[in-house]
């Protein structure tokens, strides 16, 4: 079976291609761009594996869409590819929709005519899986809800807004054109490979650095956190056994604030690096407050209760356990860290996104 992945090169999507190509015999394609955000060292694992194989095209170049689909004749779609950073998408909003809108139409267009001509047996294994993301129903008003499949689309940044928009479009590809399809929306992923402009990376590698550790507002904003290698499961979990047209939440059951995770990391580093930097004596003195970003949402919680009852799928790691996991692999990997940095993001805001 070929898998066709779009963002590969990156946190979620390289993860989901290692686990593929470690558990599966499936064949997997990976089409990226290769972005500030991209890094083919996240694939040194499978980049001898002659069932890898990778393509540096963008989705918005159709006609490079439609020759990968031709020369790899995909049985299934998994795409990730997207701008994912909130900040960026305030900072400059266009190649959010460009990418994650215009790309995501191309992508399913060019799916849909390759579907249609396929003989019956591959057209009938044929599944396209759309990787969404729990912003685009916008804010929780209390302690007590929860994201459901059906809740309502309130996007608040231009990012959770072309999201919505992308996940829209799958869904009219399927009810218009029978196109086969399902849809995920997860909550803020973490572990090894993130780039380092997210909160937990960043948090650990300016902690290891001596850096101040800027926190928005007051760092109340409550998040559910997901260990990506328990999200790559639950994806080939939805893309196998998932029911056509039908979504699913898929969230770690790990809520957290913001100020909540900085402590935890922080205590982890002063146990396993008690070496502290010059001038502190935990690494918990290095955290600074800083202005909040426009439009940020408090609390975003999901009920993974469908993939669990439907699909038996639940996160594997606690908060506490993946946590430790993804400290220990970021204080081993400080120069993986440091080269992808060196293309990192040099805007006008601190470069404080949760998750994704």
């Amino acid at each position: 079976m070929v898998f066709l992945i779009t963002g590969g090169a990156g946190f979620i999507g390289s993860s989901v291609i290692r686990y593929i190509i470690a558990n599966t015999e499936h064949t997997v394609i990976n089409i990226d761009k290769l972005t500030y955000a991209s890094n083919l060292d996240s694939l040194l694992k499978v980049d001898d594996s002659p069932r890898y194989f990778f393509e540096k095209v963008d989705i918005s170049n159709r006609t490079e869409l439609t020759r990968i689909f031709n020369h790899y004749q995909p049985d299934k779609i998994m795409h990730l590819a997207a701008e994912s950073h909130v900040d960026r998408s305030i900072d400059g909003p266009k190649d959010f929709i460009t990418t994650n809108i215009l790309g995501t139409f191309n992508l399913i267009d060019v799916s849909k005519n390759y579907w249609t001509s396929l003989g019956v047996d591959k057209k009938n294994n044929f599944r396209f899986h759309h990787i969404s993301t729990d912003e685009v129903y916008g804010d929780l008003k209390n302690n007590e809800d929860l994201f459901e499949e059906n809740s309502p689309y309130l996007p608040s940044s231009p990012y959770a807004a072309s999201k919505a928009s992308s996940d829209h479009l799958v869904r009219a590809w399927n009810r218009t054109y029978k196109l086969p399809v399902v849809i995920s929306n997860c909550s803020n992923n973490y572990g090894p490979y993130q780039f380092p402009e997210k909160l937990i990376p960043l948090v650990i590698m300016n902690a290891i650095n001596g850096k101040l550790i800027p926190i928005y507002g007051k760092g109340n904003q409550v998040r559910d956190w997901l260990y990506v290698e328990d999200h790559a499961k639950a994806l080939m979990k939805v893309m196998h056994e998932g029911v056509d047209g039908e979504t699913y939440n898929i969230g770690g059951n790990n809520e957290k604030t913001n100020f909540e995770v900085v402590i935890e990391i922080c205590k982890l580093l002063d146990e396993l690096l008690p070496n502290h930097p010059k001038g502190i004596s935990k690494y918990s003195e290095l955290v600074s407050y800083v202005e909040d970003r426009p439009g940020h949402d408090q609390r975003y919680a999901i009920n993974s209760t469908k993939i669990s009852k439907e699909l038996h799928w639940s996160a594997a790691e606690t908060f506490e356990t993946g946590i430790r996991k993804t400290v220990e692999w970021f204080i081993h990997n400080t120069l993986w860290c440091e080269n992808i940095q060196k293309g990192s993001y040099q805007g006008e805001r601190l470069g404080l996104g949760e998750g994704k």
